[in-house]
């Protein structure tokens, strides 16, 4: 019997890259998207539209559509970049990437939270920017600190789904080279999702709740 996956964001991106991976790997995979692409349709996957992870209705739509799927790993790929200057600060634009980075992943994760096995996975594709150590550069105030607060929404969820075996990651994928960034990036998507998959693969209850590069390396928090 094969293992399933639900990955939220599929359409493009790393979100594309993992079920192309997943499918590759013999999994049933649940791609979940706001709108589909031509791409994603081709897949072979099973599809699942209009999800949007920012609205609190999200989890109706998820229980009705997943409805009696036993879920191995979920992964919480879906999320958005804007950006915020010191000085003329867009607070709804802060506050949109709340709602997607930081409570979309915990609608999401709750929503189906019954439905992951025991001994199953989650992860979270957070981002280095969220790490106050690493903060060099300032800026990005919206993004830093919505994937600040779900680093610690991951380090909760990994404390409170132990007694289940269920593990959870913190991962960030490395400057991927997305839509999203306007295609500059050190990595492809495809080798982002390959890194990440194999962080994933490592991942045991002992390493549950820690923040990790796509390439092996333990991000400071």
């Amino acid at each position: 019997m094969s293992k399933s996956v639900v990955i939220t964001g599929s359409n493009r991106g790393i979100g594309f890259s993992f079920a192309t991976l997943y499918k590759a790997r013999g999994w049933t995979v649940y791609a979940l998207c706001r709108q589909s692409s031509s791409q994603l349709n081709a897949l072979g996957v099973e599809v699942i539209e209009g999800i949007d992870i920012s609205d609190d209705q999200v989890s109706d739509v998820l229980r009705s559509a997943l409805l009696g799927v036993t879920i191995d790993l979920l992964i919480n790929n879906a999320g958005i970049l804007r950006n915020e200057v010191l000085g003329e600060l867009d607070f709804s634009s802060m506050r949109e990437q709340f709602e997607a980075n930081t409570l979309g992943p915990l609608r999401v994760t709750e929503a189906l939270l019954s439905q992951i096995s025991d001994g199953g996975k989650i992860a979270l594709i957070s981002s280095r920017m969220g790490s106050v150590s690493d903060n060099s550069s300032g800026g990005r105030y919206g993004y830093r600190m919505s994937k600040a607060a779900l680093n610690i929404a991951g380090v909760s969820l990994a404390r409170d789904v132990a007694a289940r075996n269920i593990a959870v990651a913190i991962l960030h994928p490395g400057l991927v080279g997305t839509e999203m960034i306007g295609g500059h990036g050190d990595i492809t998507p495809d080798q982002a999702a390959d890194r990440l998959a194999t962080r994933i693969d490592q991942l045991t209850i002992d390493t549950s709740g820690t923040f990790w590069h796509s390439n092996g390396e333990t991000l400071p928090w």
